[in-house]
């Protein structure tokens, strides 16, 4: 290589690298944040790209088929191998959460909307990538469960070392946390307006301008990354369609009920299966590691009557948009995979719920199309219109995201011109399911974890308030101090405000002692006028964000 060229690239090096020190010190501009987020869009693009692919080949590896194909292939395995193949999966899938998270849980998209909500847009490094490689352990090798949550993730722990790295704020972090969940599902279905609204909708949960257009920067990059690996592909392709506008809208707000209804099973389902799942691992003092590979157990046995439930299941999914599968067939195969991802989601095996909603969503509506044709012959639209609706309307009420599920169904499948019957469904069954279980499934699984999104920002800041940065010395009035600890009115210095707003209420001098609970060492004094002052700051900063 010429010396000059030599010297320029030692120049252009060293200028980055001085540019790069100015960003951590200083912050960055606004256009340095869209090349970040356009940085970080390829990144996770390009991470969801190779999760999808190792996917694919590993499951070619062990079953002889990828997902597409691996249904119409699995009738020509052995029985062993069916039955066998999860176990072994849940066994190396144990091993790995075991030696590399401290709980042996798999991280998904309810613990990147906890980042975002509670942590600066952080999330955890080490486990998040052993939570990955668990998901593609799982995806390939008989469990039931999506790609998607695992990528979104994954997108969540690049844009945090991103964030430490540049020393961003809470508000950066965030939005940097959106660019990537942006990237990561636009990549993966091969959506960038879906991807934007997820990001939005579902993980940073408000709409603020400011945060818009480097999350439609990223989720446009990741998109591109995706159609340069996997080609410009529409993931479902539909035969056309018709709708009689009038008459067939009653059928369509009635398959929004069904598929509400449908969509509270699954969830429950899953919550009474993790429920059972404790309670036998804490009875039978079951090693945690262990759980996956039982777990795995249970989806072979499943699987050898319903080989539809390996996997992703956009094989099946397919099948029944393009009304290749009869309506007993349909039904049985919805149970069959309900009863499937609850066990994948008891046996702590890792992966997303949105590829299962959609695939139930699928049957469930494809399943009504032949009811509903069968009773009004003289509606003309083709029974996969419902199939259609019903992926769109069970996916939404599971994920508590009408808007950017509605539009990724739009671009899963390239019809636009069915819109009207996929919203009237959608907002039917989302109404319902919020009637019936208050929250989403991810803040579902944020509440069981002690963690209260679901109330607003007024309920989960007092969590990001340590006690030990708002107490203040002990200044005369020790004696007070001890009698309210002999009474129990204290707070643990390493708690929030969470657990102490409580006790304010119980005290009439307007504070409380904090101490080492574990000897009641007295070490300090919260004041309720410092927590309030705190408190009222952090809504003012959280109400001036989402309004940008």
């Amino acid at each position: 290589m010429p010396r000059k060229t030599i010297n320029i690239l030692k120049a252009s090096r060293e200028q980055v690298l001085a540019a790069a020190k100015v960003v951590r010190h200083k912050g960055i501009g606004q256009v340095q944040f869209w090349l970040v987020a356009l940085t970080i869009g390829i990144a996770a693009g390009g991470a969801t790209s190779l999760f999808r692919i190792g996917i694919n080949q590993l499951e070619t590896l062990v079953y002889g088929a990828d997902d597409m194909g691996l249904v119409s292939h699995a009738v020509f395995l052995p029985w062993y191998w069916i039955l066998c193949v999860p176990i072994v999966g849940g066994l190396i899938v144990g091993i790995i959460l075991h030696l590399f998270t401290p709980d042996g849980r798999a991280r998904s998209v309810a613990q990147v909307i906890r980042g975002a909500a509670l942590t600066g847009g952080r999330v955890e490094g080490k486990a998040g990538l052993a939570s990955a490689f668990a998901s593609m352990i799982t995806l390939s090798m008989g469990g039931s469960a999506g790609r998607e949550g695992p990528v979104v993730h994954l997108g969540a722990v690049l844009s945090s070392k991103v964030s430490r790295w540049l020393n961003a704020d809470a508000i950066t972090g965030r939005n940097l946390m959106g660019c990537a969940a942006a990237a990561a599902v636009s990549a993966s279905f091969n959506a960038p307006i879906a991807g934007t609204l997820f990001a939005l909708e579902v993980v940073l949960r408000h709409y603020a301008v400011q945060a818009f257009a480097p999350i439609v920067i990223a989720s446009v990059a990741g998109s591109i990354v995706s159609r340069l690996v996997f080609g410009d592909f529409v993931e479902f392709a539909l035969p056309e369609m018709s709708l009689q506008f009038y008459s067939e809208l009653p059928a369509f707000l009635l398959l929004g009920l069904v598929c509400g209804l449908v969509a509270v099973t699954m969830m429950k389902s899953i919550f009474l299966a993790e429920d059972v799942g404790d309670k036998l691992q804490e009875k039978l003092k079951i090693s945690a590691w262990l759980r996956p590979a039982i777990a795995g157990a249970g989806l072979g046995m499943i699987a050898l009557a319903f080989p539809h439930i390996i996997g992703v299941g956009y094989e099946t999914t397919w099948n029944a948009l393009n009304g290749n599968i009869t309506f007993w067939v349909a039904v049985s195969f919805v149970a069959a995979k309900v009863l499937a991802v609850a066990v994948t989601f008891a046996g702590r095996m890792g992966g997303g719920i949105f590829s299962p909603s959609l695939m139930v969503g699928a049957l469930t509506g494809i399943a009504f199309g032949w009811v509903s044709l069968g009773i009004f012959p003289s509606l003309e639209s083709y029974a996969t219109l419902y199939a259609l609706a019903g992926m769109a309307a069970v996916a939404a009420a599971v994920l508590g995201a009408p808007i950017s599920t509605s539009l990724l169904v739009f671009e899963m499948t390239g019809d636009w011109q069915t819109g009207l019957a996929i919203l009237v469904a959608v907002s039917t069954s989302s109404a319902l399911a919020s009637r019936l279980v208050h929250k989403s499934f991810f803040l579902t699984q944020l509440e069981r974890q002690g963690v209260h999104l679901a109330a607003g920002p007024q309920a989960y800041l007092l969590a990001t308030f340590s006690i030990k940065g708002l107490m203040r010395t002990i200044d005369g009035e020790a004696d007070n101090l001890d009698a309210m600890i002999k009474k129990g009115l204290f707070v643990d210095m390493n708690a929030t405000l969470e657990a102490a707003m409580p006790l304010f209420s119980k005290s009439d001098a307007g504070f409380i002692p904090v101490v080492d609970t574990d000897d009641l060492t007295l070490l300090g004094v919260l004041y309720e006028v410092d927590a309030l002052r705190a408190f009222n700051q952090a809504l003012i900063e959280t109400a001036r964000e989402e309004h940008s």
